[in-house]
């Protein structure tokens, strides 16, 4: 009997072919039933082993759509295995963070999983693909994905939209949205506001208008069609790319990668809002205390 086709994609498939056959129907069920054995070219690992891709894009995992994955799984079995790669004794996820975290709920010892042969580049690809073909990923966490391949693995846009075989115009229209300011990144990321808006947005050059044209956006529901003839309305509104004035996605890809170490650093949420002309660094802090605990980092007494 012919085996059902992996549900990872023909794009993900194809790059991690092992010659393995792809996936049966797996029956592990909850505790109180014994798993089956694992399909065809997997095996069993265990859960405790398994430790999430420092490469993962997603930053958010709704608790109530794990609760309702752990179900399915409790009532039907585990329907894909998760993808791993071997680092020392531990296993690395490529692909299934969720499926993994819903049997650390269910409290089940082992996974099927995939073992791959993958370097540091290749498996930050593969997740993002994965994600991607999912479509589990917001547009800010899409851009932070192609930012961070062209960043920590050296690569350029053309490499990296081969990678995960996106367009090279795909990849370069949203890195461009990493250049936002951190407040309309988070309503972009949030889905208060959509990646047309944004588009808009990217034209202006005041940051103070696009917070507040952002904002209504959200309170008064305007549609791109509208924002853009608010935004063509303003002297400071310039058309789409501009004259060079949006910050380049290699130099917005840095600024994110600058005010995540600063936030690190710092122990505080940190907004970089940067311009190739002037910019700003905006460190936010909660009460007298935090503020002394934040001068003594930066080497201030207060």
């Amino acid at each position: 009997m012919a085996l059902p086709k992996s549900r990872l994609g023909r794009g993900l498939g194809a790059l991690i072919a092992s010659g393995a056959t792809a996936a049966a129907k797996n029956e592990t069920k909850a505790p109180a039933n014994p798993p089956a054995a694992p399909a065809p070219g997997f095996q069993e690992v265990p859960v405790n082993l398994v430790e999430p891709s420092p490469y993962q894009p997603r930053k958010d995992i709704h608790p109530e759509q794990l609760q309702e994955l752990a179900e399915s799984i409790r009532a039907e079995g585990l329907l894909q295995p998760i993808v791993v790669r071997k680092v020392g004794e531990k296993f690395q996820l490529i692909a299934g963070e969720r499926r993994w975290r819903a049997f650390q709920s269910l409290k089940l010892k082992t996974i099927p999983a995939r073992i791959l042969e993958a370097s540091n580049a290749s498996s930050a690809a593969l997740t993002l693909i994965e994600n991607l073909q999912r479509e589990g990923l917001n547009p800010i966490e899409e851009a932070y994905g192609y930012a961070s391949l062209i960043r920590d693995f050296d690569l350029t846009q053309e490499q990296t939209s081969e990678r995960v075989g996106k367009g090279r115009a795909t990849v370069a229209n949203s890195l461009r949205l990493l250049s936002l300011d951190p407040e309309i990144q988070g309503y972009l990321g949030k889905g208060l506001i959509s990646a047309g808006h944004a588009k808009v947005l990217l034209g202006l050059e005041d940051a103070s208008r696009r917070a507040i044209l952002a904002r209504r956006v959200i309170e008064e529901g305007l549609s791109v069609r509208v924002l853009e003839k608010v935004a063509q309305s303003h002297p400071s509104a310039v058309a789409g790319t501009g004259k060079g004035r949006a910050v380049p996605p290699a130099e917005a890809a840095a600024v994110a990668d600058i005010q995540k170490r600063l936030t690190t650093h710092l122990g505080a949420r940190v907004s970089l809002q940067h311009t190739p002309k002037r910019g700003r660094i905006v460190i936010e802090y909660a009460g007298n205390n935090d503020l002394q605990r934040i001068l003594e980092k930066i080497g201030l007494q207060g």
